[in-house]
Parts: C-alpha cells; sequence; structure tokens
C-alpha cells in the first residue's frame, strides 16, 4: 500500500521543512518555496506546448535545477538533515546559455511584446513568475533566513534565460514581437 501525502499538519496552518522543523505557512521561507513550486509548473506549461526540442530539453533541465533551489531553501541552516546545495557552477551554466543566446544574430535586444507567439507567451509568464520568487528571496535574506546565496545570481539568471528563450521561439517561428516593430504598425 502506497503511503498517503496528507499529513493533517496543514490543517492546522503548519508545513515542514527538510529536517524536521516545523513552521506557519504563511512563513517567508515556505512563501518562496511556493513560488519556486510556481515557477516550475509554469516552465513545465512551456515545456509541453514547446516545439523545439533543444528549448524542451533546457526547460527540463532548469526544472530538474529548481528541486534543487527549493531543497537548498527548504532547508534552514538548524536543519540536521543535509540539503540539496545550489552551487555557483550552476549559475555559470545559465550565464553561459544566456551568453550563447545573445549571440544568435537578429535576436531582439530591446523590449518586447508577450502574446505575439504562444510559446514565447509562456515562457514569459515563467519569467514574471521567476522575478516573483527571486524578489522573495531577496526578502527572505533582508530579514536575516539564511540559505546559499548563489539562489539569488540563479534565479536572476534564469529570467534573463527565460526572457532570450521567448525571444529565441519568436525568432525561429519567424514572429517579430519587438515593442519598437509594433509601435511603428497601424
Amino acid at each position: 500500500m502506497m503511503t498517503s501525502i496528507t499529513t493533517k499538519q496543514g490543517d492546522r496552518g503548519q508545513t515542514g521543512l527538510i529536517g524536521g522543523i516545523t513552521v506557519s505557512k504563511s512563513h517567508i521561507r515556505v512563501d518562496a518555496l511556493g513560488h519556486i513550486d510556481e515557477l516550475s509548473a509554469c516552465i513545465g506549461l512551456a515545456r509541453a506546448i514547446c516545439q523545439d526540442v533543444e528549448i524542451k530539453d533546457i526547460l527540463k533541465q532548469i526544472q530538474r535545477e529548481l528541486f534543487v533551489v527549493n531543497s537548498s531553501l527548504a532547508a534552514p541552516p538548524d536543519s540536521q538533515k543535509k540539503k540539496a546545495i545550489v552551487s555557483n557552477d550552476m549559475v555559470e551554466t545559465l550565464t553561459k546559455q544566456v551568453e550563447q543566446i545573445e549571440n544568435i544574430p537578429s535576436i531582439v535586444m530591446g523590449w518586447a511584446v508577450a502574446g505575439e507567439y504562444l510559446e514565447s507567451a509562456y515562457l514569459e509568464v515563467a519569467r514574471t513568475v521567476c522575478r516573483r520568487a527571486e524578489r522573495q528571496v531577496v526578502k527572505m535574506k533582508e530579514e536575516g533566513e539564511k540559505f546559499d546565496l548563489p539562489v539569488i545570481a540563479y534565479l536572476n539568471r534564469l529570467s534573463d534565460l527565460l526572457w532570450l528563450l521567448a525571444r529565441l521561439t519568436e525568432l525561429r517561428a519567424g514572429i517579430t514581437a519587438n515593442l519598437e516593430n509594433i509601435a511603428n504598425t497601424p
């Protein structure tokens, strides 16, 4: 028989962090975890509709890494359980992907209007959720919560990558979402 996912801890407004620590569901750390979870779901939706195999693979890898991000955030410093670590190498990998896409001729580097293409629109939603998650993690830091500091850089770089992936899907589909071009059309 499968073990139930229902612990009933949440019925009292509490949830468990890694290491057996129980906190309120309104705790800033739990809020950040929720934003990362939502981000992964948005990326999953973008991946599900994406037709580009290369981009789908990038998005799936990001989803895997977001499990590491959440594990890192879910383990407060006083946790007795070993946690996953968000490394500078993870940030560097995203940075290299950003630089690789930025070097593609005709990639839009100005403002773009979301919604010109379905695949890019889903990536834009993921990007905005990523920015919200980043703001929440920064708020955690400002309130003295301890976690792997590369998480902030990772989320910052990830939002850049998601924006560029949106532009790349448009470019490969022959669609221009450049605000400059849209503003000049009747």
